[in-house]
Parts: C-alpha cells; sequence; structure tokens
C-alpha cells in the first residue's frame, strides 16, 4: 500500500534503511523519495538525527560546499560530521562521525569502516568521485536520491561496464518514485510494487524481485495479450540491438 503523505513516507523509508543496514555491514543502498518539490535537505537531517541513535556512527557528504554549509547551518548538531564528497577523499576521514546516542566521536584511527556513509544528492558529474569514496570505505554506504546513471554515466562498452560493476552493486532499501500515471515502491526487505493511477486513485498492479525497466512496467499495467506481446517484442528488439553493438 502506498503510504498517504510525505511523513508516512519517510517514517517508512527510515524503518527500510534500518532494516537493511542491519544485514549487510558492507552493504550499497539506495533511499529514494521522488516528489516534485520535495526539500529533500530537512528530510536528510532527520534521518541522519534517526540512525544517530543506532549502533555505528554516521557522516553525512554532499556534492558542493553550498549544500554542505546549508546542511551545517539548518543542523548545527551534525555539523561536525557533514563534509563535501571531495572534501573526504582528501582529509583521508578527519570529519568526525555522529556517535550512536547523537554524541560526536574521533574518527576511526584504524579505518575499520565502521561508519555509515550518507551521500546527499550524487549527479552523474560527481560519478568518479562517488565511485572513489565508495572504493575508499569497506562499511556501509547510503546513496540519498541519487541521479549517477544516465548518458554522462557512459555509453557503448563504458557505460555497460559501469552498470555491471559500479552501479550493479548498489540495491533499493526503500524507493517511492511518482510515474506517469502509476509509481514504483520498494520497502527493504520486500519486494518492489507498481501502483496503477485510476480514478478513484492508487490501484496495485503487480510486484518484481526487481526494479523494473519502462517496457516491464508498462506490460504490467497494460495486462495480458497486447500489452504483454508488445512488451516481449521491445525485449527482443533491445536485446538484438545490444548484440550489433
Amino acid at each position: 500500500m502506498l503510504p498517504p503523505d510525505l511523513r508516512t513516507a519517510e517514517a517508512e523509508a527510515f524503518a527500510s534503511l534500518r532494516s537493511a543496514l542491519a544485514g549487510d555491514p558492507r552493504g550499497r543502498w539506495t533511499m529514494e523519495l521522488r516528489f516534485e518539490g520535495l526539500r529533500l535537505l530537512p528530510v536528510v537531517l532527520r534521518l541522519a538525527e534517526e540512525l544517530a541513535t543506532g549502533a555505528a556512527p554516521i557522516r553525512l557528504l554532499f556534492a558542493d560546499a553550498g549544500a554542505a554549509a546549508l546542511a551545517r547551518r539548518d543542523g548545527p548538531e551534525l555539523a561536525e560530521c557533514i563534509a563535501t564528497f571531495s572534501d573526504h577523499l582528501r582529509q583521508s576521514g578527519s570529519a568526525l562521525p555522529i556517535e550512536a546516542g547523537g554524541g560526536l566521536n574521533a574518527p576511526d584511527p584504524g579505518g575499520s569502516g565502521a561508519e555509515v556513509l550518507i551521500l546527499v544528492g550524487a549527479s552523474q558529474a560527481d560519478y568518479g568521485t562517488v565511485e572513489s569514496v565508495c572504493q575508499a570505505h569497506v562499511g556501509r554506504v547510503v546513496l540519498v536520491n541519487p541521479g549517477l546513471e544516465g548518458g554522462a554515466v557512459g555509453i557503448g562498452s563504458v557505460g555497460r561496464e559501469r552498470r555491471r560493476g559500479f552501479l550493479a552493486q548498489w540495491e533499493a532499501a526503500y524507493a517511492l518514485i511518482p510515474l506517469s500515471g502509476s509509481a514504483l515502491r520498494r520497502a527493504h526487505p520486500h519486494d518492489w510494487e507498481l501502483y496503477r493511477l485510476d480514478p478513484d486513485g492508487y490501484r496495485f498492479a503487480a510486484s518484481f524481485d526487481h526494479r523494473p525497466d519502462g517496457e516491464e512496467r508498462d506490460g504490467a499495467l497494460q495486462g495480458d495479450g497486447l500489452g504483454g506481446i508488445a512488451m516481449t517484442l521491445r525485449s527482443v528488439d533491445r536485446l538484438l540491438d545490444g548484440l550489433q553493438r
């Protein structure tokens, strides 16, 4: 069932992320709330406060200095654990993580990677930096509303290699994504769910054990018959096109 409002979705997202983080000490997770006009920073700061009550310290990383400065202003109690992607790499972990229970803790000199890195709003332009941050961190990483995929990631063999390598490591801890006439939801550890927008609201349409692509969503929304046949033909065309590259 889709959450009725943002705060319910936020609570659901936090619970799903806690579930995901508890299951894998080296997990790579995403959290997506794709509402138009959403002010992401307050959500991220509440997430940081929520996770700070857990067993591991956290670090909040932003793409640029302006976003990091705004986060420090709006979340002064978290300021010591906030940095940019690039600063985190240059400082080699000198930003102080927030300790479980809300206090501050000095960086782990042994580099065990016990802290959870939370990377906010990573774009296609940040691909190389984000990959370096993650390669240097053996612990858990969360990408919040990432935008790493797309043309800038690479085309042809380069793009395929990246999608099979670094990008393939990530799993959705939570996703709530409005689409044209439908919506996608995933709450760890459950399957992906597709909802169709009917005149009386959203109605469950199908579930998937993976994130469905556009053709799979179209096929599920149209049902069997012509919709399913069209999806099959598009899949064959895509396969043939890939073999010719």
